[in-house]
């Protein structure tokens, strides 16, 4: 088993990249780990740790936020698991989304007591990936390799809709699959709009706006 080098202090760790790491110290590490606030990204032994800034937290909760109010107001069942590990020893692939969301697969989602296991547990339905912060190992191919049907990616910039196609690739779309009734171009306008304006009246508007979208 390969091991951290005595330096390195995960609870001081901003950004560390390793190479040729095995899958029993990725699990090691996440045991280690535990409930601190600190990510790590596992693709084909290269392994990332990071501990995400306020800036990069602060879209994802944004995005989260106006998510759960799309589900209150037209009662969509929706299970949130956030920042859960998931991970698959058969892809040697992990990761932990940003946010996520199971919505076609709530009820499942309830049921969820323990670990991730791919081999019986459904995938998130949609997944949030903040890149706010320049990432190491590059995590698109791990939610597909992972199978997650949707991801939303935002850089502070702009929000991008991707769907999982059956060649196991993302490709940018203008819906979304778990709220097809969402003009997603207007939706990113709320996001962005959360970070300089009266947050309040923000969500209000918000509110107002979704009341008169189609089912």
């Amino acid at each position: 088993m390969t091991l951290l080098t005595p330096t390195i202090s995960v609870d001081k760790v901003q950004h560390v990249v390793l190479e040729d790491m095995s899958w029993e110290f990725y699990e090691h590490l996440l045991e280690e780990i535990g409930d601190r606030h600190i990510r790590v990204t596992f693709s084909d032994g290269r392994m990332e740790i990071m501990s995400p800034l306020p800036r990069h937290e602060r879209y994802g909760a944004w995005i989260a936020r106006l998510i759960e109010l799309v589900c209150l107001d037209r009662e969509i069942p929706v299970q949130p698991l956030g920042s859960t590990t998931f991970k698959s020893e058969a892809e040697q692939k992990g990761l932990e989304p940003d946010e996520c969301f199971y919505i076609q697969h709530a009820q499942e989602a309830l049921k969820m007591d323990k670990a991730f296991d791919p081999d019986v547990d459904p995938v998130p339905d949609l997944a949030l990936e903040m890149d706010i912060t320049s990432r190491s190992v590059q995590r698109e191919p791990i939610y597909a390799a992972l199978g997650v049907p949707e991801l939303w990616r935002c850089d502070g910039r702009r929000l991008d809709v991707l769907h999982l196609n059956a060649k196991g690739k993302y490709v940018r779309r203008t819906r979304s699959l778990a709220f097809p009734f969402l003009q997603m171009a207007e939706f990113s306008k709320f996001v962005f709009r959360l970070h300089d304006n009266d947050q309040l009246r923000v969500l209000r508007e918000f509110r107002i706006w979704l009341a008169k979208l189609p089912s």
